[in-house]
């Protein structure tokens, strides 16, 4: 199955069983069981989307770039201009990366705020003041 990508996520072999015994694989993961590949977001000068087909036709969008964010202020979102990227939870090397995910601190023209939403799953960036 490494054709088709390697998430091959599963339960560990080395773990042991309640009993004791060595846990065996019963069989292979199938095409439509395998997870995505991570989709880095990056901090560019626009935004731009790509869309990716889904099971049965439906489509998913998924933020490759983005250069802007929709800022909740008081009771409405403001788009805004992301400037830089500061700290990711996720991983430091994110930030020095300028990866964008959920949980992400980011520098707007308004001030710092944060990712609420996954970018790269969503295709546009929700963000609230810090």
């Amino acid at each position: 199955m490494s054709q088709f990508g390697s998430q091959l996520h599963g339960k560990s072999r080395r773990k042991l069983k309640g009993n004791g015994k060595v846990r065996l694989k019963n069989r292979d993961k199938k095409r439509h069981e395998m997870g995505g590949y991570f989709s880095s977001t990056k901090l560019a000068d626009k935004s731009v989307v790509k869309r990716m087909r889904g099971r049965g036709g439906n489509g998913k969008d998924r933020l490759q770039y983005a250069g802007f964010a929709n800022l909740l202020v008081g009771k409405s979102y403001k788009k805004v201009k992301i400037k830089a990227i500061m700290e990711s939870k996720d991983n430091r090397n994110f930030a020095r990366l300028n990866i964008i995910t959920k949980g992400t601190v980011i520098d707007t023209d308004e001030g710092r705020a944060m990712v609420t939403n996954r970018p790269g799953r969503e295709g546009f960036i929700n963000a609230v003041k810090v």
